[in-house]
């Protein structure tokens, strides 16, 4: 190693980071005396890239690899044995100087919108610090806890995984006071192996607050999340959930029913508590978000409002207002027809809720386009064949299919190779006056349909 490189601890680190309070992981944006850090990716090294980060005006790099360097090497690289680890201590570090409540948001579908929910609820009272966007990766998460500042009450932090021990490496940077998972779905399987390692990886949440005696919030009525919770506690370890749901479990502190979709979710909702015999008054809200598979989403973020003390009439407001945006669960007016597009993601789970809420909406006539689902490795024939068969019974008036693992489905639906066959069906055919479900993994870029229909 070169003589003239440095070498820090954590600690020395962060108090660099605190004298140079910005640090970026791309070296064509390099903020005056910003810290570059050389992340790798797949078609990438930012090792490669931390000295052009100097010469544009960043008065630190952080890199974990000296190759290719030279002697001339400048004093300012600051040499670590990993980066992408380093920025997770980093982003810990920063946290750690913040005593606030911090909710951990993980599951297969919802976390997202969940995320949103709780968010909005809490903004009601709170000054809050929340996941942008879709940032819920080990770049993304530390990129979040980064944000936070002395002005912040309470953080929300959506973690996201695609494989073993992520949410196990995030939730350690995150260090949540609290948490929930929405769901565990057959979703990201090449990377988990099976549906078992979807819900140990998930369930790594669950440990973290358990060890550390911090309270859960998990949804009754899911048998996944409840089996994993009981096989957690099966060493005697008795955890502080709040559990909410649909049904009428005595257990269960916030209890919901959905009034009605047409198209848009209105539910109830009310306090009980079993024991005391005491139950509150039944509260509805209009909502704007397409589907009954939302209601969980929203008591999700009712029970962490109420437990964080957001009083009932402006949890009401904050999901009355919530307006879905990025492509989930939204209902689209174009001059021609009306679009539900939840073109984000798909996986098996959020693909038959999607086409199940859309065969309930008392609407007509009824179009779908289906994008094929990624990643499901080994099990993608069973699962589109199942899609497939699901649409058989749905009675939808026209079903398009998108995508190659859509190819060797028996069915009689109309496929297409890729996004471009479907703008050109579109225009020639020029749909009109239909009610069109577009739903499907992002690589199938059914997001780009909105604007032609």
């Amino acid at each position: 190693m070169h003589q003239n490189l440095t070498i820090m601890d954590i600690k020395e680190l962060y108090r660099l980071y605190q004298q140079h309070p910005c640090i970026t992981t791309d070296s064509r944006n390099c903020p005056e005396g910003s810290i570059f850090l050389a992340l790798k990716g797949a078609s990438f090294n930012g090792n490669q890239f931390a000295q052009a980060a100097l010469d544009k005006g960043c008065a630190y790099a952080i890199v974990d690899e000296t190759e290719g360097m030279g002697e001339s090497t400048d004093s300012r690289i600051v040499v670590v044995d990993d980066c992408l680890q380093t920025y997770k201590d980093l982003a810990r570090e920063h946290r750690r100087q913040f005593d606030i409540p911090v909710v951990g948001i993980t599951g297969t579908n919802g976390k997202t919108t969940t995320k949103e929910l709780v968010r909005a609820v809490l903004a009601e009272c709170y000054n809050v610090m929340a996941t942008e966007g879709n940032f819920n990766n080990d770049v993304g998460v530390p990129k979040t806890l980064f944000r936070l500042t002395e002005e912040h009450d309470i953080g929300v932090v959506e973690m996201g995984a695609s494989h073993p021990g992520d949410i196990k490496t995030l939730v350690e940077a995150a260090e949540p006071t609290c948490g929930l998972v929405t769901n565990v779905g057959r979703a990201h399987l090449q990377g988990f192996g099976s549906f078992e390692g979807v819900c140990r990886t998930k369930g790594e949440l669950y440990d973290y607050l358990m060890s550390h005696e911090l309270p859960l919030f998990v949804n009754r009525d899911n048998e996944h999340l409840m089996r994993m919770l009981g096989e957690k506690c099966a060493n005697g370890r008795q955890p502080d959930v709040y559990y909410y749901g649909q049904s009428d479990a005595p257990d269960i502190l916030i209890r919901g029913e959905v009034v009605s979709c047409a198209p848009f979710l209105r539910f109830r909702w009310r306090e009980q508590d079993s024991e005391a015999g005491y139950q509150s008054e039944w509260m509805e809200v209009q909502t704007r978000l397409i589907g009954a598979y939302n209601l969980d989403n929203m008591l999700a973020a009712i029970t962490v409002g109420y437990v964080n003390n957001v009083p009932f009439e402006l949890i009401n407001k904050a999901l009355e207002s919530y307006t879905p945006t990025n492509n989930r669960s939204q209902l689209t007016e174009t001059p021609t027809n009306r679009l539900i597009v939840d073109a984000y993601n798909a996986n098996p789970t959020s693909m038959k809720a999607a086409i199940d809420n859309f065969r309930l909406m008392e609407v007509s006539p009824k179009m779908a386009i289906l994008g094929m689902m990624g990643e499901l490795g080994d099990v993608s024939a069973e699962e589109h064949q199942r899609v497939v068969d699901q649409l058989n019974g749905a009675g939808f008036n026209e079903v398009w299919l998108v995508g190659e693992e859509f190819e060797p489905t028996q069915c009689n639906f109309r496929k297409f190779k890729d996004i471009e066959e479907v703008k050109a069906a579109i225009a020639h055919e020029q749909p009109q006056h239909r009610y069109i479900l577009i739903k499907g993994s992002n690589s199938v870029k059914l997001y780009q349909l909105p604007e032609l229909l």
